[in-house]
């Protein structure tokens, strides 16, 4: 899959790359995507809810009255859940909300989250951005002309570089992240990918690597 490279004016810089079939033209696989969103949003989830049961609550233990001859109901103590202040019945405790997935279903579910951006047009591949120093401005002038600067958008980047990852973050409708880094859930909550060319040529040399 050929993609024009454009430089940070928006036109084409007369390079392309070449975006694996392998990784970009495969037949997306919903099922196992709805799998890899659903374990990256349990697993946010802390898990730390508990209530306090009968033998947590304050109160004391003694019996309230006798067993028999009151008329009234059989009564255990103040801490009884059926009392206010008592203890909860099958509340909540703290527990793991974490789902295990096959790492070929996971890997799967990014291929397939990638091919299904790829069918849809929504993958932007730009020349190395260098700067010299953080600067939010310039990154929001280049989204400008790259035409996307009204959508949702996960910036892929080859590797760690603090002046471009600072100015992107000071962008509320970009996400940056490094190519090591991304995942499903990502992928699928964006609306358009920007790779750099640096990040796209290394999805090339994977595929070759994986041929080899």
């Amino acid at each position: 899959m050929q993609v024009d490279v454009l430089n940070i004016e928006g036109k084409k810089s007369g390079r392309t790359v070449e975006l694996p079939e392998e990784i970009f033209g495969v037949e997306p696989n919903s099922h196992v995507v709805y799998l890899a969103v659903k374990q990256y949003l349990a697993a946010q989830r802390q898990g730390t809810h508990k209530v306090k049961t009968r033998a947590e609550v304050q109160g004391a233990s003694r019996k309230l009255h006798r067993q028999k001859g009151t008329g009234g109901s059989r009564k255990g103590n103040i801490r009884n859940p059926l009392y206010k202040g008592g203890g909860t019945i099958f509340g909540p405790k703290p527990h793991s909300y974490d789902i295990k997935l096959n790492r070929k279903v996971k890997d799967l579910a990014k291929i397939s989250a990638l091919s299904h951006k790829a069918k849809e047009n929504s993958i932007v591949v730009v020349e190395d951005i260098k700067l010299d120093a953080p600067k939010t401005k310039t990154i929001v002038d280049i989204l400008g002309k790259l035409n996307v600067a009204d959508k949702k958008i996960m910036f892929v980047l080859p590797e760690y570089n603090d002046n471009v990852q600072t100015s992107i973050r000071n962008v509320p409708y970009v996400l940056g992240v490094l190519l090591s880094d991304i995942n499903t859930y990502d992928i699928v909550n964006s609306e358009v990918l920007v790779l750099t060319e640096s990040a796209a040529k290394i999805f090339a040399d994977i595929e070759e690597k994986a041929e080899a």
